[in-house]
């Protein structure tokens, strides 16, 4: 049966760009965390790499069948790569994680059962990581960006910058979209009226390569963001309800 035939009900979405050496053990391990639990597919979106990441991908398919790869031709950034793979997921639920190794395959079925638990109540299962690995500068920067965040946005998450989290396919396309969404999926969540399940992970090294993304060559955009993401929540407005007059 062709792979597109074939029924699935969680798509993982892995951004990637340059993580050419990380490709092989991170599938090896996302595929040991779903087999025989979900029908499920892997869809790599490969975001403008320009070492073997393209190449690493394309062996692999011809051994995983349920191995996907979607290809900007130039970088979009990792919310673009996001929203790609997004859109094409098969899935009614997605999960989605780092391509780096720092994000944990095995946390994957805790993040997808909170979202069949939760039903139509819970729009996002997050992530939060514990004992992270990162330089100490990493964390301090981490650390004021959560608070400078929550302190404006209000969204009851320490941790936004973990990559791995699961919600329904419909509920993430209903959102807003717009460069470095990602980093403010709880606000825009609870701002559509849904609760967040929330998973304790355990951070761990990257396997090989270096970060792809920087502290201060995306400071003032991340604060325009946050600027953007708190107007759009003071402009909500809740929704009419309409009757049909006979």
């Amino acid at each position: 049966m062709p792979a597109s035939d074939k029924k699935v009900d969680v798509s993982i979405v892995v951004p990637v760009r340059n993580e050419a050496e990380n490709v092989a053990p991170l599938v090896k391990e996302i595929v040991a965390a779903l087999d025989g639990r979900w029908p499920y597919e892997i869809i790599y979106v490969n975001d403008g790499s320009t070492d073997a990441t393209g190449e690493r991908l394309s062996e692999l398919m011809k051994r995983q069948p349920e191995l996907r790869q979607l290809r900007h031709a130039t970088s979009f950034g990792q919310s673009a790569a996001v929203r790609s793979g997004v859109r094409a997921a098969r899935g009614e639920i997605v999960a989605t994680l780092d391509g780096d190794g720092q994000n944990n395959p095995a946390f994957l079925p805790k993040l997808i059962s909170a979202i069949e638990k939760g039903g139509s109540r819970v729009g996002l299962a997050a992530g939060q990581r514990v004992g992270r690995k990162d330089t100490g500068f990493k964390r301090w920067q981490s650390r004021t960006a959560n608070a400078v965040r929550n302190a404006i946005l209000h969204d009851g998450t320490r941790d936004t910058g973990c990559g791995l989290k699961a919600f329904r396919r419909e509920v993430f396309l209903s959102m807003p979209y717009f460069d470095g969404l990602h980093r403010f999926l709880p606000a825009l969540v609870r701002r559509e009226g849904f609760d967040i399940a929330y998973v304790d992970v355990v951070d761990r090294p990257r396997h090989s390569g270096v970060s792809n993304y920087g502290f201060f060559d995306r400071l003032w955009i991340g604060i325009l963001d946050l600027a953007g993401v708190w107007w759009l929540i003071r402009r909500k407005k809740p929704t009419p309800v309409a009757t049909e007059v006979q």
